[in-house]
């Protein structure tokens, strides 16, 4: 494909991107935002890492940015239109049909509190790994605030080299401020980040990736497991806590399927002390156990309590997602959002406060 149609190509995505984040960008805290329009700014932008940003530059930039949203607000997605051919912009496979063979990758799906996430990239690799298509995606030409590194969708895997780079950055970031002496700590000092920024990163990357896509892969199997009501119950949860409860019930799920029993059999120590250093929110809050074995493990050097805590919470989390679905199931007065492309409406949560409150309590009661 010539640079001229990457382009317009870009311009389209790009376009549902801002649609999405002119919708769904005062989701999180403040604080979160400035940090995220911060880095958005730096990608958009083409800096370095460790470039200073101008601060009137960066002021100008957002001012310009939520403007342009402000206008968006109530504006549709646009198709994605490929020599000719229209395609509705969640319709991922079709695209990467088209787009695989030019050296392209896209994706297109719901993320937390229904908000549709798009990139458009260049192709890295393509293969078929356990029964699932993998796309790895280099350079990313067009994505929205919030970059995932990775999604899966029905049978495809999209992992994103850049966002994942980018992630590891804002989380070195992060830690940088006070230095604790933690698992995250432990897991950068496997490289010299203080040296060597640029390889360190790259290197870590290239390492992380591979825990990434065995997450991915747990993902698909749960998937398999639970079926498309799970789906449907998420987009029932929007905007309400039992979500960020479902998601982490479901994360776990995919870590004790395939995650924590690779990483226990390969007893690798930076990706063992990175997967417990980005364990929060919700996910630690649901599985404190975790950080038991994490210290079981610094004590005695030895994996078996990962793969122990694997093999239990493999039972009990797909037995406490089995009941979430069994509650959303019986309830009545919860009908989904069938649409990913309309606005989500604020005010269902509060209407279906009885389905939500239910899988709280069935969830926080069941902790590990």
């Amino acid at each position: 494909m010539p640079n001229a149609s990457i382009s317009v190509l870009a311009e389209a995505v790009q376009y549902n991107c801002h649609v999405s984040d002119a919708r769904h960008g005062a989701d999180d805290s403040l604080c979160i935002y400035l940090m995220k329009m911060r880095e958005y700014f730096r990608w958009e932008k083409h800096l370095p890492y460790g470039a200073f940003l101008e601060r009137e530059q960066v002021g100008e930039w957002l001012q310009a940015r939520e403007q342009l949203w402000e206008e968006l607000e109530e504006a549709e997605m646009r198709p994605i239109e490929i020599d000719g051919e229209r395609y509705d912009p969640f319709d991922a496979e079709s695209i990467n049909n088209r787009l695989a063979p030019l050296g392209l990758v896209y994706s297109g799906g719901l993320g937390n509190r229904a908000k549709p996430h798009f990139v458009l990239g260049a192709l890295e690799q393509h293969r078929v790994s356990e029964g699932c298509s993998v796309f790895v995606v280099a350079d990313e030409y067009a994505r929205d605030l919030t970059a995932p590194p990775a999604m899966t969708l029905g049978r495809t895997i999209v992992v994103r080299r850049e966002s994942l780079r980018r992630y590891l950055w804002e989380k070195l970031e992060g830690w940088r401020w006070h230095r604790p002496d933690n698992a995250l700590g432990r897991a950068f000092a496997c490289y010299d980040f203080d040296g060597a920024l640029e390889s360190s990163l790259d290197a870590m990357t290239e390492h992380e990736i591979k825990a990434l896509l065995l997450h991915e892969q747990g993902e698909y199997e749960a998937g398999q497991r639970l079926g498309e009501d799970w789906n449907a119950m998420l987009a029932a949860l929007a905007h309400t806590p039992a979500e960020l409860m479902a998601r982490a019930v479901r994360d776990h799920l995919a870590d004790c399927l395939v995650t924590l029993p690779a990483l226990a059999e390969a007893s690798d120590p930076a990706s063992l002390h990175f997967y417990i250093g980005t364990l929060t929110g919700m996910r630690l809050h649901l599985f404190p156990a975790l950080k038991d074995a994490y210290a079981t493990w610094m004590e005695a050097d030895s994996t078996s309590a990962f793969a122990c805590i694997a093999d239990q919470g493999r039972a009990h989390w797909e037995q406490v997602a089995e009941a979430m679905l069994e509650l959303y199931r019986r309830h009545d007065g919860v009908t989904p959002n069938a649409n990913p492309d309309s606005r989500p409406d604020r005010n269902r949560a509060a209407s279906s406060d009885g389905i939500p409150g239910a899988i709280g309590h069935l969830v926080e009661s069941n902790r590990l």
